[in-house]
């Protein structure tokens, strides 16, 4: 069976994910990191692409994103890919592919999910055990959310700017969303529609998003249709 094509919707937000093949390492030092954050600043001028958070793990990335349109995620992807493919294999002598197939893009309701995912996205290496305190991981947007540092890669959404009127304020509210942590739930429905590429949003949400394209939003439900129970007529 043909798999579907990836689920892009402009102006929308998406939570994409990338790994290593096999688990392959993806980032070893502090040059592989500023080398794919400042392609990945290129591409998303170039492709029309506003990163809002991220992080680089070890063997894997997340992003958080807005494409103005339908085309600009792929270009972006692809002309990561086409960098710093080349980069890696010459730096460490390696050849073949380092991605383990196509990236996941997630569409999700900012409204419901945003700054959970932006949460989640910059929580990860504390979660994985890499270290105790975030501010000991350099390669995410976390110090920027707290207002310890300007990202130039950052756009900053509404979802953001919502948390309170000035700077301060926003800091400190995202600092305590991320402190409170995210409850098992909401991990597990992150990881799901993040893993399976479906709409993560409410229903009201997915049907609005169904309008915008024709590819399914979401799984069909599995099993046959139940036939209709035929009732007999009975004369009175």
């Amino acid at each position: 069976m043909a798999r579907l094509a990836r689920l892009v919707i402009p102006h929308q937000q998406h939570h994409v994910m990338q790994r290593g093949n096999a688990g392959t390492v993806i980032f070893h030092d502090a040059e592989d990191h500023t080398s794919f954050l400042q392609w990945l600043k290129e591409a998303a001028r170039l492709f029309g692409v506003a990163i809002h958070a991220y992080v680089l793990m070890p063997d894997h990335l997340h992003l958080l994103l807005t494409p103005s349109d339908e085309t600009g995620l792929g270009k972006m992807m692809q002309w990561l890919g086409r960098h710093y493919v080349p980069y890696f294999n010459r730096k460490y002598q390696r050849s073949g592919s380092l991605w383990q197939g196509r990236y996941r893009a997630t569409v999700i309701e900012a409204t419901k999910y945003f700054i959970p995912c932006s949460i989640y996205i910059e929580n990860s290496p504390q979660r994985a055990g890499l270290v105790a305190d975030l501010l000991d991981f350099a390669w995410s947007s976390y110090r920027h959310h707290i207002g310890l540092q300007i990202d130039p890669l950052i756009s900053d959404h509404s979802s953001y700017w919502a948390l309170g009127n000035t700077p301060f304020q926003r800091e400190a509210a995202y600092r305590e969303c991320l402190e409170q942590g995210l409850s098992s739930a909401q991990i597990a429905e992150i990881v799901d529609a993040s893993s399976k590429a479906w709409v993560l949003g409410s229903a009201s949400f997915k049907a609005a998003m169904s309008k915008l394209t024709e590819r399914r939003i979401e799984p069909v439900s599995r099993g046959r249709p139940r036939k209709a129970v035929q009732v007999p007529d009975i004369k009175q």
